[in-house]
């Protein structure tokens, strides 16, 4: 079969966003606690504070007991027992030393039944709670000045992402098209790479959310290597989709422009939340292979979807 990539066909699928779904995703934002800030008096029971603190034992300061700027309910029994009761009656920046005793039962034996000191700093004291559909929602969750306007402003984003997620569907389709009749079939080596990778981003994914692995497995009454198996047709399809990409880049004589290249350094900013400055702290070899290849493959995809056939 002849290597194909142009003249390819494929259908645009578009999605209105609904009343219903602005509706949906204001309940939701509604959810979002409204915070007041407390001046003039001294902590009480039910309280948020900001605070920052370190634990130590025999005067010696021990892991896992120190954090900044960590926000606590006084009163929620999230801390061990006798913590939360020594900041009531506080003031926004108090230092506060608070003696404990950890259970007998503590999950770390180092700690279990031993006195400690927590040498603490309460930054701010604050309320929460529930926003009403009104302006005030609209102005201090959405930055608009009325509600119809923050309606209107959910309605363009969201309309805007259902846009991305089609236009993205359709050039992920077009792609898989022109991988299917290049002459290419990955190697085992190469495959194991791939699941390896694969893996990798998983548990880095469940660490952001606290959990490993092993617990996702366990929750979900499978393993590791069956996770292997059911992602092998996805690794196999990347690797596919990474061999046309090569090609074409290889055919078309593709190279990144500089302009190319700083737009996708201010895009992974944007994202990652950094100056220019802080990305150039940490651009080494690898980064730069990356931008490249994000780059390429822009290309790529942009030189497919132009010369292809698209209805709507």
């Amino acid at each position: 079969m002849e290597f194909q990539y142009k003249g390819l066909t494929a259908k645009l699928q578009t999605h209105t966003v609904t009343d219903e779904e602005i509706d949906r995703q204001i309940q939701r934002l509604l959810q979002t606690p409204r915070f007041t800030e407390i001046t003039g008096r001294p902590t009480q029971n039910g309280d948020e504070i900001v605070l920052d603190y370190a634990g130590f034992c025999d005067g010696v300061q021990f892991a896992g007991g120190t954090a900044e700027n960590q926000t606590l309910v006084l009163g929620s029994g999230t801390f061990i027992p006798g913590f939360e009761e020594q900041l009531i009656g506080k003031n926004a920046g108090d230092k506060v030393t608070v003696e404990v005793t950890f259970p007998q039962q503590y999950h770390s034996a180092d700690l279990a039944g031993k006195a400690a000191q927590f040498q603490c700093t309460v930054h701010s004291i604050r309320t929460r709670s529930a926003y009403q559909l009104d302006d005030t929602f609209a102005q201090e969750v959405g930055g608009c000045e009325t509600l119809d306007a923050f309606r209107l402003k959910l309605r363009r984003s969201m309309q805007a992402y259902a846009d991305q997620q089609g236009e993205m569907e359709l050039q992920d389709n077009l792609l898989r098209q022109a991988a299917e009749t290049l002459d290419f079939t990955p190697d085992e080596a190469a495959v194991e790479k791939e699941l390896d990778a694969q893996m990798q981003t998983m548990r880095a994914q469940l660490a952001r959310q606290g959990a490993t692995l092993e617990m996702y497995c366990q929750f979900m009454s499978t393993d590791e290597k069956t996770l292997r198996e059911e992602g092998r047709a996805t690794a196999v399809q990347n690797l596919r989709n990474k061999a046309t990409i090569d090609k074409i880049v290889e055919l078309e004589k593709l190279v990144p422009t500089q302009e190319e290249i700083t737009q996708m350094l201010q895009a992974i900013c944007r994202q990652n939340n950094l100056t220019m400055e802080q990305l150039r702290d940490c651009y080494d070899q690898q980064l730069e292979d990356a931008v490249m290849q994000s780059v390429l493959m822009t290309k790529v995809l942009g030189l497919i979807r132009e010369n292809a056939t698209v209805t709507a």
